[in-house]
């Protein structure tokens, strides 16, 4: 039962264009965001500081949500990488963009292959809209089968007034103009999410 949830999170996931890479443990996840962010051109800002030419642009990697240990953890990472500069907090000092925002969400619904991130902190929601690539952390113990089987969990997540809670599927796209679909709109042009066993 627990496997087809998850497979079922994958597929439908895969649907709306999301890649999906299962790995062993949270060291293997921030090393695989390393990876994912090595891979990408840098961006082009189109605000802000400009590379000088025939300089290395460092690539910029928001990690606003992991906790203390984690983002010490992948602090290494990109060390060991060389050209990431890897920031917590001040995101809006990055309004040309940031390459690649990583969060560690707090579920995901297996129905729609969707994810439920806490956003209250703006850190957090300037992460998951302004980076190019957003890489959502997820475990797998915390994927539901829908939405309706969470309703507890979910009125916990928003006990508060206030409260904010953002659920992604997909990566940011719209038809809105001239009904012609259009990616990174309103966010990133990708989403990957990465399940963490155990």
């Amino acid at each position: 039962m627990v496997e087809n949830m998850i497979q079922t999170f994958i597929d439908k996931a895969g649907l709306v264009s999301a890649r999906v890479y299962q790995v062993s443990s949270l060291a293997a996840a921030l090393e695989k965001t390393v990876e994912i962010c090595q891979a990408k051109g840098p961006l082009d800002p189109q605000m802000g500081p400009q590379p000088e030419k025939g300089g290395e642009q460092s690539r910029i990697m928001a990690a606003p949500n992991l906790d203390e240990s984690g983002f010490a953890a992948l602090g290494k990472v990109c060390d060991a990488a060389k050209g990431i500069t890897l920031v917590q907090e001040g995101l809006r000092q990055y309004p040309g963009g940031i390459d690649l925002g990583v969060t560690q969400m707090d579920f995901g619904i297996a129905e729609t292959g969707t994810l439920v991130l806490n956003s209250n902190c703006e850190e957090t929601r300037l992460a998951t809209m302004l980076s190019e690539i957003h890489v959502a952390i997820l475990r797998i113990s915390k994927i539901r089968s829908t939405a309706l089987g969470m309703a507890d969990e979910l009125k916990t997540l928003v006990g508060k007034s206030g409260d904010y809670l953002a659920f992604i599927t997909g990566a940011s796209r719209t038809a809105d103009i001239e009904r012609v679909l259009a990616i990174g709109v309103h966010g990133p042009l990708e989403l990957v999410i990465i399940l963490v066993e155990g």
